[in-house]
């Protein structure tokens, strides 16, 4: 096998006085009489490797054409460095140029440069510092889930991207057709025959995987899906995105309870991979986070540090409580009767994210679980409770983000969920499947959806979603 070794596995190794290879993009380049100073990182790690070039030994030229951005491999000694700010570097005694950057046309250049403008060069962004510290992030997470779920005795289950049923009941998803668009076939009532569209019927991209989920579930008793997921929703804010990834579990027999208990180990799991993963990337996007909140109004600050606030929901029990108690713990705080929230509280409202965050930062100082919500706040399929208004569902809460997971007891009552249906004029031939698992062996069951790129933006401390995912899809975006 070729020797490949990345800067990462050269700085674990580090040994002194052997010969080697590294292969990278050129960060910066300083320049002087006596020596040439190149500091190149492969996205492997925060880290990069300086290498110190005589130029005497090289040709004029192609010290020359070396910039900021440019691809290159350099073989040399690699030696304890004589500088501050790394522990060894390498001698270079060859230099191969893969690819130039032209420095007037390369964007990135050796200086800060703002989210927005590097939003509008996403297809360079993942060469700095904070977007490859990011993507390390967001892959160790996405190893994290997969680990944690195996080693749990979980299935992971392909859910289909394609769908012709809505699994929230919102309505606000994009459309899969290969109808002409122009002059697409008419019923003779004058509507799109959708009959004559490839699959047959109106069809859409997903907003979720959970119903095909619980057919998993309810034969292999506990499954994971992690997938993409879509939702045409008009929201052009920090927090939304029209395509994002979602890890949805669904489990044969639990409650609850039992689905609380999942949700509160896995996020704390999840939360400690990273930290012991990740742990030079979280250095590095802390000290990122201070130095931006430097420019911001104390009230704009996060309460706590990035790794101080990871640790936090680690160390600390989730406070669990039903939405009624936490309607009046709202009512009764000073926020609400000094007129502080620009939402009004009232049993029965879908809290807004202020009301989470109050819970969570101001009043119980942990993260914290809602359960047991209004049933007409809450989607079809949650478990109706005896009182008749509310239903098992389950909220996670977290310091500066406010609703993380989001799931429920499901309705295993045939006659129950198929009144809900009913109730919400749900077209049920499109979900007749779903209906007949209740009728075939129902049992009680669970699950809950975490949105990934949620929880990336709490591990990473970013404020904006768009920054990290690679690529995101927002409201007239879909650059790249």
């Amino acid at each position: 096998m070729t020797d490949l070794k990345t800067i990462a596995e050269i700085l674990k190794e580090a040994q002194i006085g052997s010969e080697m290879t590294i292969r990278g993009w050129v960060r910066t380049k300083r320049d002087s009489k006596n020596v040439v100073f190149i500091n190149i990182n492969d996205g492997s790690t925060i880290h990069s490797i300086q290498v110190v070039a005589d130029p005497t030994q090289f040709n004029e030229q192609l010290l020359h054409d070396i910039n900021t951005g440019a691809g290159v491999a350099v073989k040399g000694i690699l030696i304890a460095s004589q500088g501050s700010g790394q522990a060894v570097e390498l001698t270079a005694k060859e230099i191969n140029l893969y690819g130039k950057a032209d420095p007037n046309e390369f964007p990135l250049q050796p200086k800060k440069h703002s989210l927005e403008f590097l939003r509008e060069i996403a297809h360079l962004r993942p060469r700095t510092n904070t977007f490859g510290a990011i993507l390390r992030v967001r892959h160790a997470l996405a190893f994290a889930i997969h680990k944690y779920f195996n080693d749990k005795g979980f299935y992971y289950l392909n859910t289909p991207i394609i769908t012709g049923s809505d699994a929230e009941g919102a309505g606000e998803m994009f459309r899969v057709t290969t109808l002409d668009a122009q002059n697409p076939p008419l019923t003779e009532e004058g509507k799109i025959d959708y009959k004559q569209d490839f699959f047959g019927q109106e069809t859409n991209l997903t907003v979720s995987g959970q119903l095909e989920g619980e057919l998993g579930a309810l034969a292999l008793g506990k499954i994971y899906t992690f997938g993409p997921t879509f939702r045409a929703e008009n929201s052009n804010t920090a927090r939304h995105l029209a395509e994002f990834w979602m890890i949805e579990p669904e489990m044969a027999f639990y409650q609850l309870k039992d689905n609380m208990d999942l949700a509160e180990d896995f996020l704390k799991y999840l939360i400690q991979y990273a930290m012991q993963n990740c742990a030079d990337e979280l250095v590095f996007l802390e000290k990122r986070l201070l130095d931006e909140e430097k420019q911001l109004a104390n009230e704009e600050r996060a309460p706590m540090a990035l790794r101080e606030k990871l640790q936090f929901i680690i160390d600390n029990p989730f406070k669990r409580l039903t939405y009624t108690e936490a309607i009046d713990v709202l009512l009764n705080s000073k926020a609400h009767k000094k007129g502080k929230f620009k939402f009004p509280v009232e049993w029965g409202i879908d809290l807004q994210s202020e009301h989470e965050r109050y819970l969570v930062e101001k009043e119980f100082k942990a993260p914290v679980i809602l359960t047991n919500y209004p049933k007409d706040i809450k989607a079809f399929y949650m478990k109706q409770n005896e009182d008749g208004k509310t239903v098992g569902a389950m909220d996670v809460l977290f310091p500066g983000i406010g609703e993380i997971i989001g799931g429920s007891e499901r309705e295993s009552d045939y006659d129950k969920l198929l009144q809900r249906i009913e109730e919400l004029n749900i077209n049920k031939e499109t979900i007749w499947w779903y209906l007949e698992t209740r009728k075939f062996g129902s049992v009680p069951h669970s699950g809950f959806g975490l949105g990934f790129e949620r929880l990336a933006l709490f591990v990473t401390g970013m404020r904006n979603i768009r920054d990290v995912i690679p690529f995101p899809r927002t409201p007239k975006s879909a650059k790249f």
